[in-house]
């Protein structure tokens, strides 16, 4: 009985160490694209921020990391942000 429970749990734990793979492989930084474009991680202009933006591409929630369309693969943009791309949202 002893090997079958301890198959199983190297068997759960395997499987979440796969589920991860794609959460850590997945998290990146655009940072050529960052640096032509200006971000900055935070903005002194709250009328123009990344979570106000038409390219924004929102996190998990409000104060979460999010994404943008112009910045692609980039999966840690903050929402207080700003680059020379922004545009209202319409």
């Amino acid at each position: 009985m002893s090997f079958n429970s301890s198959r199983r749990q190297a068997l759960k734990l395997g499987a979440a160490a796969l589920a991860m793979i794609p959460v850590v492989a997945f998290a990146a930084k655009n940072e050529g694209l960052r640096k032509s474009m200006k971000y900055v991680d935070q903005t002194a202009n709250p009328q123009q921020r990344c979570d106000n933006c038409a390219q924004w591409v929102p996190g998990a929630d409000a104060k979460a990391l999010g994404g943008c369309k112009i910045f692609a693969g980039d999966t840690e943009v903050q929402p207080a942000g700003w680059c020379t791309a922004w545009a209202k949202k319409p």
